[in-house]
């Protein structure tokens, strides 16, 4: 930790991106390096998050990280052990706006805050807290995924079912990597289909 005036001074880093940029994996390769370090850890999501270990963060590559789901932003700051020093916080899109604050205090109190989470929605709009974070963390890394329609960069996390809901948990099977160019906002499973030409005669 830096030092300020004799004391710790804590900052907050996020990381983030499209599905499938490797979010969490980044996420977990600090926690293991602050955890090879013998810095005291504690990692959170939220606890909607569950397609897969209830109380783990895990990767789409299966890297995994023991970690504690809990329901507001507002369970980590009462959880949060006075003696750790990093606290990973993995889904962040997914807290309520007081996620920012809890980051904040957090940092203040000379803890390094790690922070992964979607910066956009299925329709390629700023996703929940996101934006505030990324407008107070000290450090910043936005990764990319491979857009699996051309095999270009990819920074949009694309949804192919026709839930229009904000937050819908899911992986592979409802989303997939794009880049601008691929990205359909207006995505619906119907016109994804090609239509069967009608045999002669039919009606």
């Amino acid at each position: 930790m830096f030092l300020n005036q004799g004391r710790p001074c804590g900052w907050i880093e996020v990381v983030c991106g499209p599905m499938f940029s490797g979010k969490t994996e980044e996420l977990i390769r600090r926690l293991r390096l602050a955890q090879i370090a013998k810095q005291r850890i504690q990692i959170f999501k939220p606890a909607l998050d569950d397609r897969y270990e209830e109380n783990y963060i895990t990767s789409h590559s299966d890297q995994r990280f023991l970690c504690q789901p809990v329901r507001t932003s507002r369970d980590i700051l009462e959880r949060v052990n006075d003696m750790s020093r990093v606290v990973g916080i993995d889904e962040a899109q997914f807290f309520d706006d007081q996620i920012v604050d809890v980051c904040g205090k957090l940092a203040d109190r000379g803890m390094r805050v790690i922070v992964a989470g979607l910066d956009q929605d299925y329709l390629g709009k700023s996703f929940g807290p996101m934006p505030q974070l990324l407008a107070v963390a000290e450090s910043i890394l936005k990764l990319k995924a491979v857009c699996i329609v051309c095999g270009g960069e990819a920074t949009k996390s694309q949804r192919l079912t026709d839930d229009r809901s904000t937050v819908a948990v899911g992986s592979g099977e409802k989303y997939e990597a794009r880049c601008r160019a691929c990205f359909d906002p207006d995505f619906s499973v119907a016109n994804s289909i090609p239509a069967i030409p009608m045999a002669k005669g039919a009606r």
